[in-house]
């Protein structure tokens, strides 16, 4: 490609129109070759941005996303109607984040991060009308899944992270909760261990799942589920830790735990060891996620390890296909157990 040898006038910023005539092509294939559009020949595309480096211009995003009614952008919200305190820095929401946000880049889209705390029925269809974003990341279903239907009938470009429901319209990916809690407290069982607790917030899709797990594998062993060691605690604060101390200040005898999340399980540690008893040695305990706290922590945590890179990866696959208008179905992936200190193998 030869190049034409006029040069914009010093003192005028550079336009892409300058950068056409110096080149010597249109305006359409500049603005291509400047976003690596794969119909303009590498050695084109070369040319062109050594030019585009050589005099200062740089692609008015803004005013290109304009002109093609896009945002290049995608939002990751996150509705907290169940948990309003819950912080986005905590430790599995930061991780899945950062998984995303590497998927999400790799395509060259921006990302919108929405805290969501106490959402009504309409919250997500004013955040799509809002036009901020092409498409919308829900991390966790919370108590929303009537809202995330509604935006899901007119919607398509939404993707949740969370479980399948049965009335479900929307798309979600996430993990296999009910073997997860199966398989935690299977092994707790095969353990020898025989009065276990489940704490967590049982009311919250992924969380009943996980329950019903726990409930299934009792009955696998010709146990019965005693309701009383079905505990409620939240993600945050100290009600794991309170629930465990007023059994042990009762003088109720249990000698499993297996938790919602990690978070929870050493929560309840912390309060095994408080009151004198020693993990594993008198509890043992399991918890969910295997966020790197698990590992870190002492005893270290035998945990449910979710799939967080897979999932992430799989959540951003789903959407960009439904934005270029493919329909995609919900997706559950594979859980494992990671033994550990605090509920070492039989």
């Amino acid at each position: 490609m030869e190049l034409e040898k006029t040069r914009p006038k010093s003192g005028r910023a550079v336009k892409m129109t300058d950068i056409a005539r110096i080149a010597g092509v249109s305006s359409s294939t500049v603005s291509r070759a400047l976003t690596d559009h794969p119909t303009i020949p590498e050695a084109t595309r070369n040319t062109i941005q050594a030019l585009a480096r050589e005099h200062g211009y740089v692609v008015n995003r803004a005013a290109r996303n304009l002109r093609q009614s896009q945002t290049q952008t995608i939002a990751v919200a996150v509705p907290l109607g169940h948990e309003r305190e819950q912080l986005i820095s905590d430790p599995f929401f930061l991780r899945l984040f950062g998984h995303l946000a590497d998927e999400i880049s790799q395509r060259r889209y921006d990302i919108l991060l929405v805290r969501e705390p106490s959402p009504d029925a309409h919250w997500l269809g004013r955040l799509v009308q809002s036009q901020r974003a092409d498409g919308f990341i829900i991390v966790g279903q919370s108590d929303q899944h009537a809202a995330l239907n509604l935006a899901a009938r007119d919607y398509r470009p939404l993707v949740v992270f969370g479980s399948e429901l049965p009335d479900q319209i929307y798309c979600s990916v996430g993990s296999d909760n009910f073997e997860g809690g199966r398989l935690a407290t299977d092994h707790l069982l095969r353990s020898g261990r025989r009065r276990i607790l489940f704490l967590g917030p049982a009311e919250l899709p992924q969380i009943d799942l996980r329950l019903d797990g726990y409930r299934q594998a009792i009955g696998n062993h010709g146990l019965s589920v005693d309701e009383s060691f079905v505990l409620p605690a939240h993600f945050t604060g100290p009600s794991a830790h309170d629930a465990v101390r007023e059994l042990l200040a009762r003088g109720v005898e249990f000698d499993g735990i297996f938790a919602a999340s990690d978070g929870i399980a050493l929560s309840a540690i912390r309060a095994l060891e408080s009151a004198g008893k020693r993990c594993p040695a008198d509890v043992s305990v399991v918890g969910f996620d295997d966020s790197d706290l698990a590992s870190q922590s002492h005893p270290a945590l035998t945990t449910i390890r979710q799939d967080v890179p897979g999932i992430a990866a799989t959540i951003v696959d789903h959407l960009f296909r439904r934005l270029e208008g493919e329909s995609t179905n919900s997706s559950t992936l594979p859980v494992r157990l990671i033994l550990r200190e605090s509920a070492p193998g039989p």
